[in-house]
């Protein structure tokens, strides 16, 4: 079993909703990217999914694609990233990492190097957003005989047949978009959430976590209703913002202790 599964496998036996922070490698400064992955740990994130930067980050609004901007000006790339999992992996051997990025980084340096350095930093899964499900039973079965997971999106315009070709060749956990748009774009509509969830849920029996456009407690709140999952990225982010590098790790480690706080409420 990998460490995502056995992370939900405990959450459910707990009947507690598991929290996924989201970061860019090498934002704000290269040396504060394992500080930062430590803080969501100690704020009470259970999954931590970690950004390789990219200069085309399609699915990622403004705040994201900022903090992408800052990280491939200091040279942080996917060997980096690497290199950053190893680091975190000295001192947590518990928390799974789920890098996620596009298809081009992965490309560049070949999909069996990408799989078995993952491997070998302590990876435990990827979410590559431009890789779809039709293509990519190849690139999953080579994941999972490595032991890695391949969490696929799913959007409010998936069809049937989409949402069972994730259920076939994903794993770890699914991950649903609850809005069209970009990253930390909108309002959620709770109850659309919840109705997809249900449609989802008929076909895939993965645990789902639901993202984008979640910002604070409240919506964490009433989203953990129908979900297994929340997942928040640009919020994370916009605190980093917001605080000085110094400070960022403390900052980001208070805002995911509220969020944690509420999901446990």
């Amino acid at each position: 079993m990998s460490r995502i599964a056995q992370t939900f496998a405990a959450l459910k036996e707990q009947n507690k909703t598991g929290l996924v922070t989201f970061i860019t490698a090498g934002d704000p400064l290269p040396a504060l990217t394992v500080p930062l992955l430590h803080a969501l740990v100690a704020g009470g994130a259970d999954v931590l999914e970690l950004g390789v930067p990219f200069s085309d980050p399609m699915a990622e609004g403004p705040v994201i694609q900022r903090a992408c901007e800052r990280a491939l000006a200091q040279g942080v790339g996917i060997r980096h990233v690497f290199e950053h999992v190893r680091e975190f992996r000295q001192t947590n051997q518990t928390t799974p990492v789920v890098l996620m990025g596009y298809a081009n980084p992965i490309e560049r340096i070949g999909v069996d190097a990408f799989i078995a350095a993952s491997k070998a930093a302590g990876a435990d899964g990827a979410i590559v957003v431009d890789y779809p499900p039709e293509e990519c039973e190849e690139f999953a079965g080579k994941m999972r005989a490595a032991g890695l997971d391949v969490i696929f999106l799913l959007a409010p315009t998936s069809t049937d047949a989409r949402i069972a070709q994730v259920a076939k060749v994903g794993s770890g956990f699914s991950y649903y978009v609850s809005l069209k748009g970009v990253t930390g774009a909108g309002n959620i509509d709770t109850a659309q959430v919840a109705e997809r969830i249900a449609a989802i849920r008929q076909h895939v029996s993965l645990p789902i976590g639901v993202g984008f456009g979640i910002r604070d407690a409240a919506t964490a709140k009433a989203v953990a209703k129908v979900a297994d999952a929340v997942v928040i990225g640009s919020r994370v982010i916009q605190e980093i913002e917001a605080s000085t590098p110094e400070n960022a790790p403390a900052a980001v480690q208070g805002f995911v202790a509220g969020i944690r706080r509420a999901l446990d409420e």
